[in-house]
């Protein structure tokens, strides 16, 4: 599962470096994979956005790939994936059927120290070509995360070997390991619309 998030992360061309990787169980999780940005960043581009989604499923997608049988275990990726993909169709504006339209009232109290969600003030209409978009997104980030593992299976069994053996690995460790891995083809431009060039 964790050399599944490492790798899809590594080998997609808008990714933060993979800092950390370990199966070493913390508090409800089995164990977890580190990636950070080496730099500050101030925003975030769509590309990044859709590989974060590809790489937070890459666990999931190892599971499907090496056991055929998905656990429990990407509940919580699953869960924070679907929230970035809405997040990228409801407030970001990057899918070309919604366009750059904000969607949903924002009923955050941050002077409480609370956050009460994201209010839906749109059709029932409107609401399903959201669903349609989150899963498309979702969808596509699986694939891609699953087709890079495939790409790179001999990388991935050698993570696994490595994480076996030593529990938890760092960047120079993981760099090494991941010498070889197949960088992802960049995704083509994107501009909102096919009327804009």
């Amino acid at each position: 599962h964790e050399a599944g998030h490492a790798l899809v992360a590594r080998a997609l061309p808008h990714t933060d470096p993979v800092h950390k990787i370990t199966i070493m169980p913390r508090g409800r999780a089995l164990g977890y994979t580190m990636v950070l940005p080496d730099d500050d960043r101030y925003s975030t581009t769509r590309n990044q956005l859709l590989d974060q989604l590809a790489y937070s499923l890459g666990g999931r997608a190892a599971e499907e790939l090496i056991f055929h049988d998905p656990s429990t275990g990407a509940s919580n990726d699953i869960e924070k994936a679907t929230a970035l993909a809405r997040a990228m169709v409801t407030q970001y504006g990057m899918t070309e059927s919604i366009g750059a339209i904000k969607l949903g009232s924002d009923t955050s109290a941050p002077f409480m120290g609370r956050d009460y969600g994201h209010q839906r003030d749109y059709s029932e209409n409107l609401a399903s070509v959201v669903d349609r978009e989150v899963r498309t997104l979702i969808e596509n980030a699986h694939q891609e995360a699953f087709d890079i593992l495939v790409a790179n299976r001999s990388i991935l069994d050698e993570m696994v070997l490595e994480l076996l053996e030593r529990e938890t690995l760092n960047k120079e460790e993981i760099e090494e390991i991941f010498a070889k891995v197949s960088s992802w083809p960049r995704r083509p431009a994107w501009t909102g619309s096919i009327h804009r060039i």
